[in-house]
């Protein structure tokens, strides 16, 4: 397992002004530690729990892959050559070498590790807040877990310690009942010791791992307790921006929306083009951006990829708000606005003439090396998310409350249109798939897409290429496969 063998290095707390985001860091001030050296002090040990919360932002690729995988978009990109790893996921032509879900895989498992090296560590000092400090440690590590599970099933599982060079070829792929169960372990640790909020946006608080618990729940057929779960945070501090296109601003920012948001800076505006998603900006803005645009629109250039298709277009009612937030017709858009003067460059490949619109990059969003480094958010968890899984849990829970499903459901069309009417009346599996058409529409360009069509046996029908029995997860990474002798996924 030495690929899974990581160097901890903890991010010193950048200390400025109140726009500053918690997880900012100077690069020159990284450093190597081990524990006879440092975690002396509070301060330390909140420095580490800033790096484990690093990895989250090298993630930026996994929305991306849970909608080019799906029926939502197309790879797009440069010509036939760029971005292979996506394409290959598009076309469900998958290779083992896949560098998107090999730098997946690597993310998740040093935020493991780094989770790891805390928890190894965990009584080596108290301190006030010590309890609710390690909290955060365990929704990390829950989150990363879910995150390799749901994309490869069963994976190398280890909790009580750091992985070594020594450990190499000793872990093996546990079945996913048994992440899952290690998930839910460490989502309930955190529950009991999390705060209701937090004064620093983007820590996680109670109601984040309670909406993240809820998930794991509904993944696995748990609807009774998902629904259980989910109803904290339904009755939580939360509720739906009335904009629905002000979420995806930067004013829009950990909102009252927001359950959990990865957050991503241009303060610090590291760049390495050796490996660009290891920064503090978020890669995906830049990826899904218009290619060579000009003029005085507010967006910025970007690299057409991650196209919305016109099958998710057709979806959306004409009257549906978030319709125009989603997805930016290119043209239509230059049509309508010719004092911009905007010109730009047609994505060659795959060209749908449609962009994400949620995540399109814009002017003064970004800093240094501006490719690498815009600050927009990933929605991680939002309140809508949390009333449709509830709607859901309700509606196949063992003594289904389908009054409550619609009524969870029904709020979030009601911000959709604008009215009450358009509301759901359905019941039973017409409700159900109700739900799930929701779940498209409302969280489309999220990454969630893929992930539900899986789950809910509906990938075969729905996204051309896609192989059951093969498909519902992706390839380990082959470097794991010859390094640690781990088994292969069937079919790759």
């Amino acid at each position: 397992m030495k690929k899974l063998s990581y160097i901890i290095i903890a991010f010193a707390l950048a200390v400025g002004s109140g726009c500053e985001k918690f997880v900012d860091y100077t690069p020159s001030e990284d450093y190597q530690i081990t524990a006879d050296d440092y975690l002396k002090t509070a301060d330390d040990y909140n420095k580490m729990v800033i790096g484990t919360y690093s990895p989250l932002q090298w993630l930026y690729a996994n929305p991306v892959i849970g909608d080019v995988a799906s029926d939502n978009s197309v790879s797009g990109g440069e010509n036939a050559t760029d971005v292979l790893g996506l394409q290959q996921i598009d076309d469900y032509q998958l290779t083992t070498n896949n560098s998107y879900l090999t730098e997946a895989w690597r993310a998740c498992y040093e935020g493991i590790n780094r989770a790891n090296y805390l928890h190894e560590n965990k009584a080596k000092l108290d301190f006030t807040g010590k309890d609710a400090l390690y909290g955060q440690v365990y929704f990390l590590r829950a989150y990363y877990y879910f995150e390799l599970v749901r994309m490869f099933g069963d994976v190398p599982l280890f909790a009580d310690k750091r992985l070594s060079a020594s450990d190499s070829r000793q872990f093996q792929r546990s079945p996913k009942a048994e992440v899952y169960k290690q998930i839910e372990a460490d989502l309930t640790e955190a529950i009991k010791v999390l705060p209701p909020v937090n004064a620093q946006k983007g820590r996680v608080t109670r109601f984040a791992a309670q909406a993240l618990m809820g998930k794991v729940l509904l993944y696995q057929g748990k609807f009774d307790a998902a629904a259980a779960m989910l109803e904290n945070v339904v009755n939580g501090p939360f509720g739906l921006v009335a904009n629905f296109g002000n979420i995806f601003l930067q004013s829009g920012e950990n909102g009252i929306e927001s359950v959990f948001e990865i957050q991503y800076s241009n303060i610090s505006p590291f760049y390495d083009w050796s490996n660009p998603g290891r920064g503090q900006g978020n890669l995906a803005v830049q990826m899904c951006g218009i290619r060579n645009i000009t003029g005085s629109s507010p967006y910025g250039q970007g690299w057409s990829i991650n196209l919305p298709t016109k099958n998710l277009e057709s979806a959306f009612a004409a009257d549906d708000k978030r319709k125009a937030v989603t997805i930016l017709d290119i043209e239509a858009y230059k049509n309508a606005n010719p004092s911009m003067n905007i010109t730009y460059l047609v994505a060659p490949y795959k060209n749908t003439g449609l962009y994400n619109q949620k995540y399109q990059p814009r002017k003064g969003e970004t800093s240094g090396q501006v490719e690498l480094n815009y600050l927009n958010n990933y929605r991680t968890i939002r309140y809508a998310d949390v009333l449709l899984m509830a709607a859901e849990a309700n509606n196949r829970a063992a003594s289904p409350n389908d009054a409550k499903a619609q009524a969870y459901l029904n709020r979030v069309r009601q911000r959709a249109f604008g009215d009450n009417l358009h509301n759901i009346t359905a019941t039973g599996t017409a409700l159900r798939q109700a739900i799930w058409d929701e779940r498209r529409l409302e969280l489309a360009m999220e990454g969630d897409r893929f992930f539900d069509l899986v789950r809910i046996g509906q990938a075969a029908v729905k996204i051309p290429g896609f192989v059951a029995g093969k498909n519902e997860v992706f390839p380990i990474p082959q470097q794991e496969v010859d390094i640690s002798g781990l088994t292969q996924n069937p079919g790759y």
